[in-house]
C-alpha cells in the first residue's frame, strides 16, 4: 500500500477544520438572519400598537382624568416622542436584558418572570407530546401503506390540524370536564403562580398539541414515503428484513431532517396558540398578560413577550438546523 504524501496528509488533517469552519459560518449566517427577522417583527409590533385606536395614556387613565392630565401622562410615558426613537431606545436596551417599563410603571422583565416559564412548561409539554405522537402515528401509517390504518390516520390527522384551537379547547372542556368530570375546566394558580395541580395542565396541553400532532403526522408519513423508494431502503427490503426494521433503521434516519424541521416549526404555532389556550383555561402564562397588554396598548409589554417567545423559537430552530446538518454529514 502506498504511503500518504506529506501534502495529502496535511490536506486530510485540515479537512475537518475547514468543514467545522464552514459549519460555524453557516450557523452564524442563519443566526444573523433569524435575529434580523426578529428585529423586523418587533418593529412591526411597535407600528401595529401605534396604529391601534387610543394609546397607553388613555388606556391607563383614571375615570375623570382631564385632557391635560392625559397629555401629561402621555409625555411621562414618552408617547410624545417619535416612534422610531422609542423603538431604537428599546432595542438598544434589549441586549442587556432590559425589556423596558410597562405603561403602569412596572418593569416588563418582572411582569414576565413568573408567567413566561409557565408558558414554556406548557408549550414544552405540548412539543414533547407532538414529537412522540406524530413520530409514532406517522411510522404506524407508513408501515401499512394504502391500508385502512394508513387511511384512518391520514384522515384523522388532517381533521385534527383543521380544527381551530378555541373549538378544540371548548370540545375538550365539554367532554373531559362538564360531561365526565375527569379534569378541572380551568386552572387555579397556587401561591407561587403555578398551576395548583398537574391535572390542570392536561387539557391545555392537549388543546395545543392535537392540531400540531395532525400536521406533523402528515409530514412524517410523507417523509417516510419519500424514503421508501430510496435504493438503500429497497435493498434492505429485498434482503428480507422485517417491515419495522426497514422503517426504523433505514427509512427513518433519512427522513429525520424533514421531520425535525416540521416539528421545530411547530414551536411558533405552539407559543402562538398558547395565547388563546391560556386565556380559555385561565392558565397563568403570558397569554393572559399579553391579552391585557394589547387592551392597554402597552407596547413595551407586548414587545417583551414577543422577544422572549422569538428567542425560544430561534433556539429550537437552531437545534433543528443542527439535526439536519449532522444527518447530512452522516449521509456523506
Amino acid at each position: 500500500m502506498a504511503a500518504l504524501t506529506p501534502g495529502a496528509a496535511a490536506a486530510g488533517s485540515t479537512d475537518p477544520v475547514r468543514r467545522a469552519g464552514r459549519a460555524a459560518l453557516r450557523a452564524g449566517a442563519v443566526l444573523l438572519h433569524r435575529t434580523l427577522v426578529l428585529i423586523a417583527l418587533l418593529a412591526v409590533v411597535f407600528v401595529a400598537v401605534e396604529i391601534l385606536p387610543g394609546d397607553a395614556a388613555t388606556a391607563t387613565a383614571e375615570r375623570g382624568d382631564s385632557a391635560a392630565g392625559i397629555a401629561a401622562r402621555r409625555e411621562q410615558l414618552g408617547l410624545d416622542r417619535p416612534l422610531w426613537e422609542r423603538f431604537t431606545d428599546w432595542m438598544i436596551a434589549l441586549p442587556t436584558g432590559d425589556l423596558g417599563t410597562s405603561a403602569r410603571g412596572e418593569k416588563v422583565a418582572d411582569l414576565l418572570r413568573d408567567p413566561f416559564p409557565n408558558t414554556l412548561v406548557l408549550a414544552g409539554a405540548a412539543f414533547a407530546l407532538t414529537a412522540v405522537a406524530s413520530l409514532a402515528l406517522g411510522c404506524l401509517a407508513a408501515a401499512r401503506p394504502g391500508r385502512r390504518t394508513d387511511r384512518v390516520i391520514g384522515h384523522t390527522a388532517t381533521t385534527a390540524f383543521a380544527v381551530p384551537d378555541f373549538v378544540l379547547a371548548t370540545g375538550l372542556v365539554l367532554v373531559l370536564s362538564l360531561w365526565t368530570g375527569w379534569l378541572p375546566a380551568v386552572t387555579v394558580a397556587d401561591a407561587t403562580g403555578k398551576p395548583a395541580e398537574w391535572t390542570m395542565m392536561i387539557m391545555p396541553v392537549l388543546a395545543l398539541a392535537i392540531p400540531q400532532i395532525g400536521w406533523n403526522t402528515r409530514i412524517v408519513r410523507g417523509a417516510l414515503a419519500d424514503q421508501a423508494g430510496m435504493p438503500h431502503v429497497e435493498a434492505a427490503r429485498l434482503d428480507g428484513l422485517s417491515t419495522t426494521r426497514v422503517l426504523l433503521r433505514h427509512a427513518l434516519p433519512g427522513a429525520l431532517p424533514v421531520v425535525a424541521t416540521g416539528i421545530a416549526t411547530s414551536t411558533g404555532m405552539l407559543l402562538g396558540g398558547a395565547v388563546v389556550v391560556e386565556t380559555l383555561f385561565n392558565y397563568p402564562g403570558i397569554g393572559t398578560v399579553l391579552a391585557g397588554a394589547v387592551a392597554g396598548r402597552d407596547t413595551a409589554l407586548i414587545a417583551g413577550s414577543v422577544a422572549l417567545a422569538g428567542a425560544a423559537i430561534t433556539v429550537v430552530l437552531l437545534a433543528a438546523d443542527l439535526v439536519r446538518a449532522k444527518t447530512a454529514g452522516a449521509g456523506r
